[in-house]
Order: C-alpha cells, then sequence, then structure tokens
C-alpha cells in the first residue's frame, strides 16, 4: 500500500507542477470499469470516482468521465458510445474478460487514444501504452508456499476459479507451478467467477464429492467469503486451510484475530485504479512521460503485519 500512495504521490506532484501551464484544450479522459458486482469492484469503483473528482476539480483543462458496466458486452457498448461522443485523450480501462474487449480496445487505440489497462490485461499487450496491476504470480506463488509448509508438502486440495481473464491465469500458473514436486494433489478445479454465492454452490459440491479435503484455495476473498459458509453449513472437519486473496478488510481481520482456517492473506488493492488514473493524467498535461508496467507487490499477510493492511472504512 505505502508503494502505490508513494506513485500516486508522484503523479499528484507532477499534475500540481502543471497547473501553471494549463493548455487550452481540455483533455477528456474516459475511465471504464467493471459495475459494482463484488466487493473488490466496489472498491474500484470507489476509488476511481474519488480520483475522478479529485482531478476534475483541481485541473479545469482536464475532464474525467467514469463508466461503469455490468458486463463484458455492456462494456464494449460502453466503449463505442464514448469514443463517437467524444474524442478520447486517453482510456483507462478495467476490462470485464481479456478476450471480449480486446478488440474494442485495439480500436480506440487506433484512433489515437492512449491506453492504460489496470488489472485484467488484453489478449494482445502491444495495444496497452501503461499496465498497472498487481503481482498475480506472486498471490499464487505465496499462497502455495504457506500452504507446503502447512500442510508438510502433502494433502488434497480443491481450488475455485474466477473468471477467464489473464489475472486468473496468472494466478494459478503461480499456484501450480508451486506445488509441483510436493505431494499437495488438486482433486478438483473450476470457475466461480469471482462471486460469493456461486463459490458456495460450488464449494457444497466439492464437499459432496470428496470425502476427504485437506486444503482450499479460492483466488479471490469474495469467493472465499462463499467457501467459508459451505464449510460452516457442512460441519465438515477434514478441512485445514481455507484461503482466498486479495487483502478484503473481512479477510484481514481474520488474520489479525488468528483464525486458524484462515490464518494468512495476499494484498490485492482496488486503489490500484487511482493510481492508474492519476499517472494517465500525468502523462497528459504533467510532461511526465510513461510507458510500460507497473506492478504492485503481493507480501504474505500475517497476524505480525496485518494491520497494515487493514482499513476497516473502506469499501472492500
Amino acid at each position: 500500500m505505502f508503494r502505490i500512495k508513494r506513485i500516486a504521490a508522484v503523479a499528484v506532484g507532477t499534475l500540481l507542477i502543471a497547473g501553471q501551464a494549463l493548455a487550452a484544450d481540455k483533455k477528456v479522459v474516459a475511465v471504464s470499469i467493471p459495475a459494482a458486482d463484488h466487493g473488490w469492484t466496489a472498491g474500484i469503483v470507489y476509488h476511481a470516482q474519488a480520483a475522478a473528482k479529485e482531478i476534475n476539480a483541481a485541473f479545469p483543462n482536464v475532464e474525467v468521465i467514469v463508466k461503469t458496466s455490468p458486463s463484458a458486452t455492456a462494456q464494449v457498448s460502453a466503449l463505442e458510445d464514448l469514443s463517437a461522443r467524444r474524442k478520447l485523450d486517453a482510456l483507462v480501462i478495467l476490462p470485464h474478460t481479456s478476450e471480449e474487449l480486446t478488440t474494442p480496445v485495439k480500436a480506440v487505440k487506433d484512433a489515437g487514444t492512449f491506453i492504460t489497462v489496470v488489472d485484467r490485461g488484453l489478449n494482445d499487450p502491444s495495444i496497452q501504452d501503461l499496465y498497472v496491476a498487481g503481482d498475480n504470480i506472486a498471490v499464487g506463488r505465496n499462497t502455495a508456499k504457506f500452504m507446503i509448509d502447512k500442510l508438510g508438502g502433502k494433502g488434497n486440495l480443491v481450488v475455485l476459479r474466477g473468471i477467464p481473464t489473464v489475472i486468473d491465469d496468472e494466478r494459478i500458473k503461480g499456484f501450480q507451478d508451486t506445488i509441483k514436486g510436493t505431494s499437495l494433489k488438486i482433486l478438483d478445479i473450476q470457475y466461480a467467477n469471482w462471486n460469493s454465492d456461486e463459490a458456495f454452490k460450488l464449494m457444497q459440491d466439492y464437499l459432496a464429492k470428496y470425502p476427504q479435503i485437506d486444503a482450499v484455495w479460492a483466488n479471490d476473498d469474495d469467493m472465499l467469503l462463499g467457501v467459508l459458509e459451505a464449510l460452516k453449513q457442512s460441519g465438515r472437519k477434514d478441512i485445514k486451510l481455507a484461503l482466498g486473496g486479495n487483502g478484503m478488510k473481512d479477510i484481514v481481520k481474520k488474520v489479525i484475530d488468528g483464525d486458524a482456517m484462515t490464518p494468512v492473506e495476499t494484498p490485492y488493492p482496488p486503489a490500484m485504479i487511482k493510481t492508474a488514473i492519476y499517472m494517465t493524467v500525468a502523462n497528459l498535461i504533467g510532461q511526465a512521460p510513461v510507458r510500460g508496467t507497473v506492478k504492485l507487490d503481493a507480501p504474505l499477510i500475517t497476524r505480525e503485519n496485518a494491520k497494515e493492511y487493514y482499513f476497516p472504512d473502506s469499501p472492500f
């Protein structure tokens, strides 16, 4: 989180300097993000709207427009509408899905728009000018390392995936690559779409299908909530660990309280959208060219350091 604040502070400082020489033409920055369909995206919406309010108030030559979309199809339509109505100087986008948004974003890029992609990468990375994300490989890797240590390198696992995106693929790769060579066995791995209700149903299926499960990994905390409710209702005593990822405040609180089943967490802060917006605006008006990748760390959150990652007033 310190690293996010530091990056954002640099971008803000650059913008304040630029305020002495505002350009005559207003720059338009479109921000296209998923609607708040679960906790993490609620955090994304919160931080995107906060960034837009701050920038629009501070810089009269910049207009940041935030558009939320409930599905990939709706997001494609929103992009088409935004680009048809206005000339977009920059687009900051968190794609619903990588596959469905790659071609529409390329069309916006081809019109001369600066493209910042957040979190869920596109299938063609050459489209993006700037990419801001967490370290998804590390989210999977650090979780797997803890499981290996805690379970002594052996046991039966079930895994819940999110939705088909680059970041989901990376988390799974980090996890699977790390448990190679151990006696940890993945009994089943299916998508639950980063949704608590779907995760609850999938975990019920896993419990009915497999009489011995030692640990569960839901690679997102919204799914972990569904998993934990299913475990609670089942009364099963064989599951030793149920871990998630993203840094939801409810899960970090469990770590603080020393919860035996969920003793650790990995962060993936939704505030990254705010960092991305500020950096994009700095590129447009602050004579601060930004290109490439900003990757945020994903250190293991333990009881010893959990208070550093606990923000009870945040929406996530």
